[in-house]
């Protein structure tokens, strides 16, 4: 089985585990800032734009992510928005995704692990992924062959992901294991198909 965190707008490798379905999402585990937990990566046209989710009392230590309340004061919703529509308006998924992700942006969620599963619910359905997410209610302790992909610090990209045709390719080199946003609203329908072969 493998073992993964709550992620906001999880990368490509994220939702290949997802896929595969043998996986549990940890919502037991304690919050890790600047991570994917809170963290996502996209692609502007001046390269790779981290996006973050900002919560209260980020420097509390060993507070369960059950308990980790999204903090509003920021506008971090509107900056997102902003660079999501100006990373991929141009993209050719834009217009028939955009409505399924704006209400992420709109609406308010207490807790950053609610807004984590609803939001990968809906991005798991925008790949044609079906089916609840699979998570724990308490901490899983990693068994003999279990693959635990709950990073404890800030991560980067985890791994190799097939090329796909990038918005910005025209003027910069392939970026892999970006957020799975990245690659639905290139791709569309066959997100699925290079995630798979992830």
């Amino acid at each position: 089985m493998v073992i993964l965190p709550s992620a906001y707008m999880g990368s490509v490798s994220y939702f290949a585990q997802l896929l595969r379905g043998d996986y549990v999402i940890d919502t037991g585990e304690h919050f890790i800032k600047r991570s994917q937990r809170n963290r996502a990566v996209i692609l502007s046209a001046n390269g790779p734009l981290a996006l973050t989710v900002n919560v209260e009392h980020a420097n509390t230590p060993r507070r369960p992510m059950r308990d980790v309340r999204i903090d509003y004061s920021k506008r971090w919703q509107h900056r997102h928005w902003v660079s999501i529509v100006s990373a991929y308006r141009s993209a050719p998924y834009f217009d028939y995704y955009a409505p399924v992700i704006e209400p992420f942006y709109r609406r308010v969620w207490r807790y950053l692990l609610d807004y984590n599963m609803e939001y990968t619910a809906a991005l798991l359905r925008m790949l044609g992924g079906t089916g609840p997410l699979r998570v724990s209610e308490s901490y899983v302790e990693a068994a003999d062959g279990d693959t635990d992909l709950r990073p404890r610090h800030s991560e980067g990209p985890t791994g190799p992901v097939e090329p796909y045709i990038q918005v910005f390719s025209d003027r910069m080199p392939f970026v892999p294991d970006l957020s799975v946003l990245d690659l639905v609203m290139c791709e569309g329908p066959a997100a699925i198909d290079v995630v798979s072969r992830r």
